[in-house]
């Protein structure tokens, strides 16, 4: 098979000025959620709650891009589950959340990928080595831990020759439980609050526990690490501005 072709200068061009406008629609997109006029409490009472099927289709458009724009998923799943209650708020928030991550994936993938092979090679090399023979465990390992930042996970799973569908599945699973956890939570359902937050917090432990198995069955790769760490170093969830975090009601 003929090795591919470098890319271009004008496709470099071409790529990195639409990296440049999606920089400025994400930079419009968080000013919006900072001024209130997207998911927060008010919001799904006006647009979202009682709206049947177009509801939905909003919740679901607007929780994924959220999401792909590296804002905390955690608020989209609170808020499914305080607008459409714990099954069906799990079912959208878990599919807004899939949605985003295969936004950025598929940006990565499309526009970024020539880019970031030009200017960090031995990074891209990095990620292939790794996520390009292993995806599924790979990318669902690093949901359940969590590891670093969803953005970067995705991104990174962009610009290595990941299979998508793998990719897909594995952010599926990988970000269920805590989908669970928030919607749950969000969701008020008449169940003791003491009750809510002990059932969140086993569901947390135990996606920890198996992230933290899997981690140990594939460090044999001296090579995941160096992935973990483009995805972001340390535990931890996804970064985001004060003002949006202040948005799940109290």
């Amino acid at each position: 098979m003929p090795p591919k072709a470098a890319p271009t200068r004008t496709s470099l061009l071409i790529r990195g000025s639409i990296l440049i406008a999606v920089f400025v629609a994400a930079g419009l997109f968080i000013r919006a959620l900072e001024g209130g006029q997207f998911l927060n409490a008010e919001w799904v009472d006006a647009t979202i709650r009682d709206h049947g099927l177009t509801g939905q289709i909003v919740f679901l458009a607007v929780g994924a891009l959220f999401t792909a724009f590296g804002l905390p998923r955690q608020v989209v799943c609170f808020l499914g589950g305080y607008g459409f209650g714990f099954v069906p708020g799990t079912a959208l928030a878990l599919t807004a959340t899939v949605m985003g991550c295969t936004i950025a994936f598929l940006f990565a993938r499309l526009a970024a990928r020539d880019l970031l092979a030009h200017r960090f090679p031995g990074r891209v090399k990095k990620a292939d080595e790794v996520l390009g023979k292993n995806p599924f465990s790979v990318i669902l390992t690093i949901r359940l831990l969590p590891v670093g930042s969803n953005l970067a996970t995705n991104l990174v799973a962009g610009v290595s020759s990941a299979a998508l569908w793998p990719f897909v599945a594995a952010s599926s699973f990988g970000h269920l439980p805590q989908t669970v956890v928030f919607t749950l939570v969000g969701s008020g359902i008449n169940v003791d609050p003491e009750i809510r937050l002990t059932l969140g917090v086993i569901l947390f432990v135990l996606s920890m526990l198996l992230g933290t198995h899997l981690y140990f069955r594939l460090r044999k790769d001296a090579t995941l690490s160096g992935v973990i760490e483009m995805a972001g170093g340390a535990p931890g969830t996804d970064n985001a501005p004060a003002a949006v975090r202040s948005r799940i009601p109290d």
